[in-house]
């Protein structure tokens, strides 16, 4: 291009010497003399303009560039601002955590001192050797080893809305290791243990190991909560119950994460003892499940009053009963025949939820779908499983509890 306008050029300056000869009579010499000045303004004026033009190009440029420059020093600066605002935030969050951690294990090692009498009388009580047969002794002795090796383990199931299948809750379940880790499964030291009243400290080992995982799951999903059983003895222990209520006071952030669970046949028998300590835990906000329901003539208006949210029954028994239409139904105020798969409705007006347990099989999954039954557990969902060895010393009860209870037994 620019070859052609100097061409251009070059004609200009052609045209006017000729024009000059031609016309004006203008010697050949001067003639080509103007021609080639006129060639060479014409030719340094274009240099010029381009160089002109190239020079603000190349500021407009320069300057585009010190506009992002500026741009990205400011996002940088930005940048390390939120860097150390979120630095001071963690640093306030770990220091709350770790202030609270330790306040709350000086809570549980003073519960733990104040109740370590209970507990020692408890190893220390056995039933009269005369009593038992050599090999219930043996279990005996290996149960005692047991909980003063700290062989306690804890493992969870999980509970499932229906029907998608999601954690909802978990059931925590004691499980005693012999030294070479095997388990000593509950039908082989259940008896021993009721007879030898070791039933209260295993349960409180439980207690306590269920709130230090229920406080972990909630800093994770406050929606996932713990089932935990809890022994008639526990609410009724003149020793032991005071101070595990002034524990749960100093928890009572937990009450939405922790279910205490007992027995229904043991909930129909209740003492006067058991129904006050179960109005205790339940005016702290601490609701409360029965499992192993017979059947489904449940009374509906007791329940809400005793603070009992769920109802677990097995699942076969359960479909059984709704199947049938002349088969129990709940007390409550709806003054009619309720139908089958009117009766999860009819509970949840009273605050009380079905648990579907003990259910094996994908037919059993499907069956009780056909009745809105709320929530599942068995083995189709998931089997008892150990909580992580890492997570089950963090949970584990102190050394000076497991020292105290070694020494005696």
């Amino acid at each position: 291009m620019i070859g052609v306008l100097f061409i251009f050029y070059m004609a200009l300056g052609t045209a006017l010497g000729l024009g000059l000869y031609t016309y004006l009579g203008v010697g050949i010499p001067l003639a080509v003399g103007l021609g080639a000045v006129l060639t060479v303004v014409l030719g340094q004026l274009h240099l010029l303009i381009a160089h002109v033009s190239k020079t603000a190009e190349t500021d407009e440029k320069l300057e585009r560039i010190e506009r992002a420059n500026a741009a990205t020093r400011e996002r940088m600066d930005m940048v390390e601002a939120r860097t150390e605002s979120v630095e001071s935030t963690l640093k306030h969050e770990l220091t709350e955590r770790r202030d609270a951690l330790v306040s709350e294990m000086r809570q549980l090692e003073g519960l733990i001192d104040r109740l370590s009498k209970s507990f020692e009388s408890k190893l220390d009580e056995t039933v009269d050797k005369s009593e038992m047969r050599p090999q219930e002794d043996a279990v005996l002795r290996t149960v005692k080893a047991a909980l003063q090796d700290g062989r306690v383990d804890l493992h969870l199931q999980p509970i499932v809305s229906l029907p998608q299948r999601r954690v909802a809750f978990y059931e925590g379940f004691t499980r005693l290791r012999r030294p070479d880790g095997s388990l000593i499964l509950p039908a082989e030291f259940l008896d021993a243990a009721r007879r030898a009243r070791l039933m209260g400290v295993i349960d409180n080992m439980l207690l306590f190991r269920c709130v230090q995982i229920v406080r972990r799951l909630s800093e994770r999903d406050r929606r996932v909560g713990v089932f935990c059983n809890i022994s008639a003895n526990s609410l009724t222990d003149p020793h032991f119950f005071p101070q595990f209520l002034e524990f749960m006071r100093e928890n009572r952030d937990l009450a939405g994460a922790l279910i205490f669970e007992i027995p229904a046949d043991r909930f129909e028998n209740r003492s006067r003892e058991m129904r006050e300590g179960m109005e205790k835990l339940t005016a702290l906000g601490f609701r409360f499940s029965i499992d192993h329901a017979s059947d489904l003539g449940l009374d509906l208006p007791r329940l809400q009053d005793a603070g009992v949210r769920f109802v677990k029954m097995n699942g076969g028994e359960l479909i059984d009963q709704l199947r049938n239409p002349s088969g129990p139904r709940p007390i409550s105020n709806v003054q009619r025949s309720v139908d089958g798969e009117e009766v999860s409705a009819v509970c949840s007006r009273f605050g009380v939820t079905l648990i579907a347990e003990k259910l094996e099989e994908e037919v059993s999954v499907v069956e009780i779908l056909e009745f809105d039954v709320p929530y599942g557990q068995g083995h189709v969902f998931g089997a008892p499983k150990p909580i992580k060895s890492s997570l089950m010393e963090a949970t584990a009860p102190p050394a000076e509890f497991i020292a105290k209870l070694g020494a005696f037994g």
